[in-house]
């Protein structure tokens, strides 16, 4: 069983997977949202369709002070959309503080064309907040 990671934004929602035994993270897809959470939720149908999918992480984006955001009430509602569909699958909630920031980090580290990181830049961050998820799951280990 996998787990899914979601950087749920305004324009684009950037989309990250784990291989089957759930120990690295890969970026999968941007989704274009067209102003609706239904192109989304059409979209994690298929995924779900194709990969045997858990858990659903979802970055919450909370100000610096660690309070919640305009954008953290859209995401929760968003959440609640997921929690409704996806009623089987267990829905995780990961602080994205600065997962952008290290998105372009990476990708100016990388020297990836200007023009394709507002595509990327997405799934970058759905990495990290799955790989953030990934080490909280492998510190609770160790720490049993």
């Amino acid at each position: 069983m996998r787990i899914l990671g979601i950087d749920y934004g305004d324009a684009r929602v950037g989309i990250a997977i784990t291989d089957e035994l759930n120990i690295t993270a890969q970026g999968l897809e941007t989704i274009v949202r067209q102003g609706s959470d239904k192109v989304i939720l059409r979209r994690l149908d298929e995924i779900f369709n194709q990969y045997e999918v858990e858990t659903i992480v979802v970055g919450m984006p909370l100000n610096m002070n660690g309070t919640m955001s305009e954008r953290g009430k859209i995401t929760q509602e968003f959440i609640h959309k997921l929690k409704c569909k996806y009623n089987k699958k267990k829905i995780e909630i990961v602080d994205e503080r600065l997962t952008t920031v290290e998105a372009h980090r990476t990708m100016n580290f990388l020297d990836i064309n200007k023009n394709k990181k507002r595509n990327i830049v997405d799934t970058i961050s759905a990495v990290y907040i799955l790989e953030t998820y990934l080490n909280k799951l492998k510190n609770s280990l160790q720490n049993d």
